[in-house]
């Protein structure tokens, strides 16, 4: 989609309101805008690691940050602090989130080298602040909803597994019901999670080479979208009618020939899968 590559490209979304695709480079500390109309690529710097973006009002984005959560101006580029996160734990960051229908943040922390049993899963608003709802995973990373918003879908990666919980929208707690997917070593690790307008899931597998296409009902591999990439990162719907699926991946960890071997790693890649998503919730916004 664009000629830039980049270090570990995460967290894909797409605004209606500017018309373009947000996603954050989490090593190289960067948060990204590509203009759809335009072609053009805006990079902004960040003092920290950044691990996912969410939209807000009036050109804002939520950022999950090594320490925390901030907001993130885009008009003036200023950041502000929302809420610390896990400071105490220096080898801990912020890893993939996004906002429910009533405009509540859910988002996962992990270690940096992926300890086992390290991980968390936080929701926040500004009503009643940070909530832990889970403990003890290992990398929560990918995050959706089904279509009637009675289900919530994350992703744990170390155990490849897309686990399945029921969701109450009104009062915001989950209520574990089973794992709906266990994806085979061979199709590498579930990463990033978006959802079609007909249920079904698409999850970038790290190590993968590719997209695939879950049914979250029978935890059916569906189709693949080959990449010419293996480490692919996450995926979001986006363009006018949602009808484009963006898809991030990462260089990082490669080695020298595996850069040479694989040298669109690192690229945003776009392309048709002949189904539509839906819009990504805003923070704050019921």
């Amino acid at each position: 989609m664009c000629e830039d590559r980049f270090l570990l490209a995460e967290s894909p979304i797409w605004s209606a309101d500017r018309n373009s695709l947000f996603w954050v480079d989490i090593e190289g500390k960067t948060l990204n805008e590509f203009d759809w109309k335009s072609g053009k690529l805006k990079k902004f710097s960040l003092p920290q690691r950044v691990g996912f973006l969410a939209e807000a009002r009036n050109d804002k984005l939520i950022l999950g940050l090594q320490e925390g959560l901030a907001l993130f101006d885009l008009t003036s580029q200023e950041l502000s602090w929302l809420q610390g996160v896990e400071k105490e734990r220096d080898n801990q960051r912020c890893n993939d989130g996004k906002c429910d229908a009533h405009g509540r943040l859910w988002f996962g922390t992990m270690d940096l080298e992926a300890r086992p049993g390290a991980g968390n899963f936080y929701v926040f608003d500004q009503q009643q602040g940070l909530r832990m709802k889970l403990g003890g995973l290992g990398i929560p990373n990918g995050i959706t909803w089904s279509l009637n918003k009675e289900k919530l879908y994350l992703i744990d990666s170390t155990s490849r597994s897309i686990k399945s919980y029921l969701f109450d929208p009104l009062q915001g707690s989950i209520t574990f019901e089973k794992i709906a997917v266990q994806v085979q070593e061979k199709f590498g690790m579930p990463d990033g999670m978006t959802i079609d307008e007909e249920g079904m899931l698409w999850v970038a597998h790290w190590g993968g080479f590719g997209v695939y296409r879950w049914n979250p009902n029978t935890g059916q591999l569906l189709s693949k979208i080959d990449l010419p990439v293996p480490q692919v990162s996450s995926c979001a719907f986006g363009g006018d009618a949602y009808e484009y699926l963006f898809i991030t991946s990462a260089s990082i960890h490669l080695t020298d020939a595996e850069q040479e071997k694989y040298p669109l790693s690192g690229s945003v890649f776009v392309v048709n899968p002949g189904v539509k998503g839906l819009p990504p919730n805003k923070f704050g916004i019921s």
